[in-house]
């Protein structure tokens, strides 16, 4: 019975506090019957509440809920010396690439705890130095950067995802870009293409030297000649199909028969099937198209993208774990400089045979 009153009175105390704050750790400590500091262990998920009975973790969680208790971060942080928030750095917040990485990102740091600020610098330099300043000022813990150059003065831990560079203090997330020009051009040889156009990325993304490789190697292991007159490049920073419109163009105008097309993403993918269209070509009845990513919309266009799935969402997520997990050993603890992920060929409608003559 009493209890059950000094439920009610918890209640009370709190809805009438609704609009100011709500229920105190005390409050709530004493309406449960434990100690204050027992319940800031576990609600703060410290290493210190293992020997506290899942039981008992199990009523404070409930009665945090039923009262509307939040944790005084401010408070915490000050106790911690930390802030418990990371700084994420992407070159576009609205492409298919950097959101499905993000979206990784942000699934396990919630899970954790903790905060992020994120900036798209849009490749601009300037602007890139710019925040990484600004977030080093507030206090970021350590950094994740998503196909963003990094040098090696940072501070603070930093974990890539498509970083290539080797550098003291980071960790690069990367894909088997090798395996990746294998699963598109052996697909496309085994359908009967000879005669490949490419789609390499913008100057400035890192994964574009790196992915023209390993073309340039898989395709002469496999005998596979390429025609630089088939070879375009991007320009330009826009997330935008018309990138891969123009360069589709440029590979017509150059007049060279080709049967299939390796695109350098999903997004520039689209934009070449396009310009194929309009020239008078069905994808992928005269031309097949093999894109690279497998964002979103690649399954959703017509005809369905065939590409090859880079694991986004994976990525970012291990980058959330990796970069976690060095804060917690700490600086004088080795950390591991790369780490590999593996591709997949997704085959939908945008590719098929070569038509027999």
């Amino acid at each position: 019975m009493r209890r059950k009153k000094e439920a009610t009175d918890l209640k009370e105390r709190n809805g009438r506090r609704a609009t100011r704050q709500s229920v105190s750790l005390k409050e709530l400590a004493g309406h449960l019957g434990l100690s204050p500091t027992s319940l800031s262990l576990v609600l703060n998920e410290s290493p210190a509440a293992g020997s506290i009975p899942q039981e008992t973790k199990d009523r404070i969680f409930a009665a945090a809920r039923e009262f509307g208790y939040r944790p005084n971060f401010l408070a915490r942080s000050l106790r911690a010396q930390r802030t418990y928030t990371l700084g994420v750095l992407v070159p576009e917040l609205s492409d298919g690439y950097s959101a499905m990485v993000l979206s990784g990102i942000e699934d396990h740091l919630l899970q954790e705890g903790y905060f992020y600020f994120v900036a798209s610098h849009r490749h601009d330099l300037e602007v890139l130095d710019q925040y990484q300043t600004l977030l080093f000022e507030r206090r970021v813990e350590g950094l994740i950067a998503v196909d963003t150059p990094c040098d090696d003065h940072w501070p603070l831990p930093v974990v890539t995802v498509s970083g290539h560079e080797e550098m003291d203090g980071v960790t690069n997330i990367a894909l088997d870009h090798e395996r990746a020009a294998s699963l598109a051009l052996e697909y496309l040889l085994k359908l009967g293409h000879r005669q490949i156009a490419i789609i390499k990325g913008q100057d400035f993304s890192s994964d574009t030297e790196v992915r023209w490789q390993a073309i340039r190697e898989v395709a002469g292991r496999l005998g596979l000649e390429l025609c630089m007159d088939l070879v375009a490049q991007l320009e330009g920073n826009l997330p935008s199909p018309e990138l891969g419109y123009v360069a589709a163009q440029k590979l017509l105008a150059a007049n060279k028969s080709f049967t299939a097309l390796f695109a350098f993403n999903d997004v520039s993918a689209i934009g070449a099937i396009r310009a194929f269209h309009e020239a008078g070509h069905r994808v992928p009845d005269t031309i097949s198209v093999v894109g690279f990513d497998d964002v979103y919309g690649a399954a959703f266009h017509n005809p369905a993208l065939t590409t090859v799935r880079q694991p986004l969402w994976q990525m970012g997520k291990l980058a959330a774990e990796t970069l976690l997990r060095r804060i917690a050993d700490g600086p004088a603890t080795p950390h591991t400089k790369l780490l590999t992920v593996e591709p997949e060929l997704i085959v939908r409608q945008s590719t098929r045979l070569v038509p027999a003559n």
